[in-house]
């Protein structure tokens, strides 16, 4: 056996709070993303509405 293939093995499987931790890395900046457009598109609606004009749509 390679060490490439030993060493998932010797690490063994992930407590609770690793697997919560690796998922907060993995999908957070997503989440962050998702939030950032979302009060964006808000405040660009809001701005439209207040001045009148459509997006033409």
């Amino acid at each position: 056996m390679s060490p490439l293939t030993v060493l998932p093995l010797h690490l063994g499987s992930l407590h609770t709070y690793e697997a919560v931790l690796v998922g907060l890395l993995a999908f957070g900046p997503f989440v962050v993303l998702a939030v950032v457009v979302a009060v964006m598109r808000r405040r660009d609606l809001a701005a439209e509405e207040e001045t009148g004009h459509s997006s033409g749509d």
